[in-house]
């Protein structure tokens, strides 16, 4: 058996899968992140040690047969850890935009997108970090190794400090090009080589589990643990999209637009993502909105009602209404890389009731992952084909207004885990046992939501209305 551990930012889910992918057990161990400030966004690392613990506890069934560990995680979280091995600050998350000033000095220095070939975004690793060098200097002065969080499970885990290209990708020190940190930039941050993890692919062992953490679990002592890979990079490894053309839209917390590329493509002027993917040569473009079921969920907490209740009774789609909403709750990454915009509500008018503002949110958002199809296709990239995932994948409204509005089908995985933990679960088969490529497949597709084509033109009209809304408010603050 294989377990993929995911770490997500409301909860860690272990995946257990035979050699036949079929699921023996799953469980999750739910996290919190807390706010104490406007654009703060933290988590205890601790927090997430006691998770896994509970989530490996709660599969329930003999793990002795597990021959490989693959981790996924959330990515960019700054996770500082001392000589003692503990954490010294709460972790910054990805969604965490304190560093907006400190990204935004980074960014003016061409020789940051020049190396990496991405912006620098407040919610990256390094100008958070730079934000601690400046506001929590003895915080600094301390630093022993800078750890991504599912990189701080595997130090826990194996005692090794290790990570994988994907996730260093997001941390503004990766030479992209190169797969190596940039020694120049890691100067710039006050920081060395020695403070940072050694990288390795993330279908290639990092290293193996300890003889305590074994115990702990019940896991057989020495099995391998793969590199992993971010959240999404993991996920893109469970839904088999590893070559050009294919690609998949997340309806998480976030909401991401990832694609396939066969080449290292970037494009830092779209605000776009042009990491590593989590196998050797494979590269990626990701666009990435901060609030996507995150904007519905914050509607049904308004109203006190659960968000499905919101959803349950929309009917066939319709063309997208007057009311405009601009889902940037916490700012936004692509196509704008604004930290200091935030959502509202235009055009509400007496008539406006509970069911056009819930549509007017998943347009929103539908809108918002428009803008990076079209930043996309301006990079020259092709998506030929397209997967749905995430919770907000179970609205079929919400679905079918996201391919009416990219003009594309969306296919719908057959019941089944095909996401972060599955991709984990597979890199940790393929570091144990040296398999390659050939283990992403995709997965059975059960349905297909096809484009409304008598919408098409009201959503792309809409589209226009909504970017020209951006324009008009994003200096008012």
């Amino acid at each position: 058996m294989f377990l993929g551990l995911d770490l997500g930012t409301s909860g860690l889910k272990a995946l257990l899968v035979d050699e036949n992918e079929r699921i023996v057990a799953e469980a999750v161990a739910p996290l919190q992140v807390t706010r104490p400030y406007d654009g703060w966004s933290e988590q205890n690392p601790d927090d997430w040690f006691t998770a896994c613990a509970a989530a490996i506890a709660g599969l329930g069934v003999d793990l002795g047969g597990v021959q490989g560990i693959g981790l996924s995680g959330h990515m960019h979280g700054a996770t500082l850890m001392g000589r003692d091995g503990r954490a010294l600050r709460p972790c910054m998350l990805w969604n965490d935009t304190r560093a907006s000033v400190e990204a935004a000095e980074m960014d003016s220095d061409q020789i940051w997108r020049d190396l990496t070939g991405n912006i620098v975004f407040p919610g990256f690793t390094a100008p958070k970090v730079e934000w601690v060098r400046r506001n929590e200097p003895e915080v600094f002065a301390q630093i022993d190794k800078v750890l991504l969080p599912k990189d701080a499970l595997r130090f826990w885990l194996t005692g090794d400090a290790v990570s994988d290209m994907s996730d260093a990708s997001g941390t503004s020190w990766l030479d992209m090009g190169k797969r190596d940190w940039s020694d120049d930039l890691l100067a710039k941050s006050g920081l060395t080589r020695a403070q940072m993890t050694t990288l390795v692919e993330g279908s290639e062992v990092s290293g193996t589990l300890s003889g305590p953490s074994a115990q702990k679990f019940g896991l057989p002592e020495g099995i391998p643990v793969a590199g992993g890979g971010g959240d999404n990079a993991a996920s893109a490894i469970g839904m088999g999209v590893v070559k050009p053309g294919q690609a998949f839209v997340s309806l998480g917390t976030s909401g991401v637009l990832f694609a396939a590329t066969p080449a290292y493509a970037a494009a830092p002027e779209s605000a776009l993502h042009s990491f590593c993917h989590a196998l050797p040569g494979l590269w990626h473009q990701m666009g990435v909105i901060l609030s996507a079921t995150d904007s519905l969920n914050w509607l049904a907490s308004v109203m006190n009602v659960k968000a499905q209740a919101l959803t349950s009774g929309l009917g066939a789609l319709q063309a997208p209404g007057r009311t405009l909403f601009m889902p940037y709750l916490g700012g936004e990454r692509t196509p704008h890389n604004d930290t200091q915009i935030r959502a509202g509500f235009l055009h509400l008018g007496h008539a406006t009731d509970r069911a056009a503002m819930t549509r007017a949110v998943m347009e929103g958002v539908t809108h918002a992952l428009r803008d990076s199809f079209d930043a996309m296709n301006q990079t020259g990239t092709q998506i030929d084909s397209m997967i749905a995932v995430g919770g907000g994948s179970k609205s079929d409204y919400w679905l079918k207004a996201i391919a009416t509005s990219l003009n594309m089908p969306i296919q719908l995985p057959a019941a089944g885990d095909f996401g972060a933990a599955l991709g984990a679960a597979r890199l940790g088969r393929m570091a144990a046992t040296g398999e390659g490529t050939t283990l992403a497949v995709p997965p059975p597709i059960s349905r297909v939501i096809e484009p409304d084509t008598s919408l098409v033109g009201a959503f792309y009209d809409a589209h226009a209305r909504y970017s020209e809304t951006y324009r008009a408010v994003k200096n008012l603050r």
